[in-house]
Protein backbone atom coordinates (compact mmCIF):
# COMPACT_ATOMS: atom_id res chain seq x y z
CA UNK A 1 0.00 0.00 0.00
CA UNK A 2 3.01 2.33 0.44
CA UNK A 3 3.36 2.92 -3.30
CA UNK A 4 -0.35 3.78 -3.51
CA UNK A 5 -0.01 6.17 -0.58
CA UNK A 6 2.55 8.19 -2.52
CA UNK A 7 -0.01 8.82 -5.27
CA UNK A 8 -2.39 10.68 -2.93
CA UNK A 9 -2.79 14.42 -3.24
CA UNK A 10 -4.43 16.34 -0.40
CA UNK A 11 -5.76 19.67 -1.63
CA UNK A 12 -8.43 22.23 -0.85
CA UNK A 13 -11.81 21.25 -2.27
CA UNK A 14 -13.48 23.29 -4.98
CA UNK A 15 -17.15 23.35 -5.96
CA UNK A 16 -16.59 20.88 -8.80
CA UNK A 17 -15.55 18.30 -6.16
CA UNK A 18 -19.05 18.22 -4.65
CA UNK A 19 -20.20 14.95 -6.23
CA UNK A 20 -16.94 13.19 -5.33
CA UNK A 21 -17.22 14.38 -1.74
CA UNK A 22 -20.83 13.18 -1.53
CA UNK A 23 -19.87 9.76 -2.89
CA UNK A 24 -16.93 9.53 -0.48
CA UNK A 25 -19.13 10.39 2.50
CA UNK A 26 -21.84 7.95 1.39
CA UNK A 27 -19.49 5.02 0.84
CA UNK A 28 -17.53 5.67 4.03
CA UNK A 29 -20.66 5.74 6.21
CA UNK A 30 -22.88 3.23 4.39
CA UNK A 31 -21.96 0.37 6.75
CA UNK A 32 -23.19 2.52 9.66
CA UNK A 33 -26.53 3.53 8.13
CA UNK A 34 -28.53 1.09 10.25
CA UNK A 35 -26.85 2.41 13.43
CA UNK A 36 -27.76 6.02 12.62
CA UNK A 37 -31.09 7.74 12.80
CA UNK A 38 -32.27 8.94 9.36
CA UNK A 39 -31.62 12.58 10.33
CA UNK A 40 -28.13 11.85 11.64
CA UNK A 41 -27.21 9.84 8.56
CA UNK A 42 -28.50 12.54 6.21
CA UNK A 43 -26.60 15.26 8.06
CA UNK A 44 -23.43 13.14 8.02
CA UNK A 45 -23.39 12.17 4.36
CA UNK A 46 -24.92 15.46 3.15
CA UNK A 47 -27.05 15.96 0.06
CA UNK A 48 -26.60 17.74 -3.27
CA UNK A 49 -28.39 20.68 -1.61
CA UNK A 50 -26.31 20.77 1.59
CA UNK A 51 -22.81 20.15 0.17
CA UNK A 52 -22.61 23.70 -1.18
CA UNK A 53 -23.22 25.09 2.30
CA UNK A 54 -20.44 22.89 3.72
CA UNK A 55 -18.04 24.09 1.04
CA UNK A 56 -18.84 27.73 1.75
CA UNK A 57 -18.86 27.45 5.57
CA UNK A 58 -15.75 25.34 6.06
CA UNK A 59 -12.26 24.81 4.77
CA UNK A 60 -12.78 21.43 3.08
CA UNK A 61 -9.99 19.21 1.83
CA UNK A 62 -10.10 16.23 -0.49
CA UNK A 63 -7.61 13.50 -1.14
CA UNK A 64 -7.34 12.28 -4.69
CA UNK A 65 -5.56 9.39 -6.34
CA UNK A 66 -3.25 9.86 -9.32
CA UNK A 67 -6.31 9.41 -11.54
CA UNK A 68 -8.13 12.28 -9.80
CA UNK A 69 -10.67 10.14 -7.93
CA UNK A 70 -11.68 11.66 -4.60
CA UNK A 71 -11.09 9.01 -1.94
CA UNK A 72 -11.08 11.08 1.25
CA UNK A 73 -12.42 14.33 2.65
CA UNK A 74 -12.36 16.43 5.82
CA UNK A 75 -13.46 19.91 6.81
CA UNK A 76 -12.57 22.43 9.47
CA UNK A 77 -13.56 25.88 10.61
CA UNK A 78 -12.75 28.38 13.32
CA UNK A 79 -15.19 28.43 16.25
CA UNK A 80 -13.49 31.47 17.77
CA UNK A 81 -9.99 32.93 18.05
CA UNK A 82 -8.71 29.95 20.02
CA UNK A 83 -10.72 26.92 18.90
CA UNK A 84 -11.00 25.15 15.60
CA UNK A 85 -13.48 22.41 14.78
CA UNK A 86 -13.17 19.37 12.51
CA UNK A 87 -16.16 17.89 10.73
CA UNK A 88 -16.94 15.45 7.95
CA UNK A 89 -13.88 13.21 7.89
CA UNK A 90 -14.37 10.26 5.58
CA UNK A 91 -12.20 7.79 3.68
CA UNK A 92 -13.64 5.40 1.13
CA UNK A 93 -13.56 1.81 2.43
CA UNK A 94 -11.02 0.59 -0.14
CA UNK A 95 -8.53 3.19 1.08
CA UNK A 96 -9.07 2.84 4.84
CA UNK A 97 -5.87 1.79 6.59
CA UNK A 98 -3.67 3.34 3.88
CA UNK A 99 -2.48 6.36 5.87
CA UNK A 100 -4.88 8.64 4.05
CA UNK A 101 -6.84 9.56 7.21
CA UNK A 102 -3.61 10.70 8.85
CA UNK A 103 -2.80 12.92 5.87
CA UNK A 104 -6.26 14.48 6.03
CA UNK A 105 -6.05 15.05 9.78
CA UNK A 106 -2.59 16.62 9.47
CA UNK A 107 -3.89 18.96 6.76
CA UNK A 108 -6.69 20.42 8.87
CA UNK A 109 -4.59 20.52 12.01
CA UNK A 110 -2.02 22.56 10.09
CA UNK A 111 -4.67 25.04 8.91
CA UNK A 112 -6.03 25.42 12.43
CA UNK A 113 -2.57 25.70 13.98
CA UNK A 114 -1.61 28.35 11.40
CA UNK A 115 -4.80 30.18 12.37
CA UNK A 116 -3.46 30.34 15.96
CA UNK A 117 -5.95 27.88 17.41
CA UNK A 118 -4.99 26.56 20.81
CA UNK A 119 -7.35 23.59 20.69
CA UNK A 120 -9.31 21.55 18.19
CA UNK A 121 -12.68 19.96 18.79
CA UNK A 122 -14.53 17.30 16.85
CA UNK A 123 -17.62 15.23 17.45
CA UNK A 124 -18.27 11.59 16.73
CA UNK A 125 -21.09 9.15 17.23
CA UNK A 126 -21.12 5.98 19.29
CA UNK A 127 -21.02 3.51 16.37
CA UNK A 128 -17.71 4.94 15.10
CA UNK A 129 -15.42 3.11 17.52
CA UNK A 130 -12.62 2.80 14.95
CA UNK A 131 -12.68 6.57 14.43
CA UNK A 132 -12.61 7.11 18.20
CA UNK A 133 -9.49 4.94 18.50
CA UNK A 134 -7.87 6.84 15.61
CA UNK A 135 -8.55 10.22 17.23
CA UNK A 136 -7.34 9.03 20.64
CA UNK A 137 -4.16 7.67 19.07
CA UNK A 138 -3.60 11.13 17.58
CA UNK A 139 -3.88 13.13 20.77
CA UNK A 140 -7.64 13.72 21.08
CA UNK A 141 -9.51 12.93 24.28
CA UNK A 142 -13.14 12.95 25.31
CA UNK A 143 -14.11 16.26 26.82
CA UNK A 144 -17.04 14.74 28.69
CA UNK A 145 -19.54 16.74 26.65
CA UNK A 146 -22.24 14.58 25.09
CA UNK A 147 -24.95 16.18 23.01
CA UNK A 148 -27.92 15.09 20.94
CA UNK A 149 -27.37 14.56 17.21
CA UNK A 150 -30.73 13.80 15.64
CA UNK A 151 -31.55 11.33 18.42
CA UNK A 152 -28.02 9.91 18.75
CA UNK A 153 -25.36 10.56 21.34
CA UNK A 154 -22.59 12.78 20.00
CA UNK A 155 -19.27 12.70 21.85
CA UNK A 156 -16.98 15.71 21.80
CA UNK A 157 -13.23 15.17 21.52
CA UNK A 158 -10.60 17.84 22.17
CA UNK A 159 -6.93 18.17 21.28
CA UNK A 160 -4.81 20.89 22.84
CA UNK A 161 -2.26 22.17 20.35
CA UNK A 162 1.30 22.82 21.32
CA UNK A 163 2.85 26.11 20.28
CA UNK A 164 5.38 25.81 17.48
Amino acid sequence: MEAERQTFLVRPAVSSDALGILETLRTAFEDYRSSYTPGAFGDTVLTPDSIGQRLSDMCVFVTTTCTGQIVGTIGCNFIDREEGHIRGMAVRPLWQGSGLAMQLLESVESVLRDGKCMQISLDTTEPLTRAMRFYEKNGYHRSGKISDFFGMRLFEYIKVLKAR
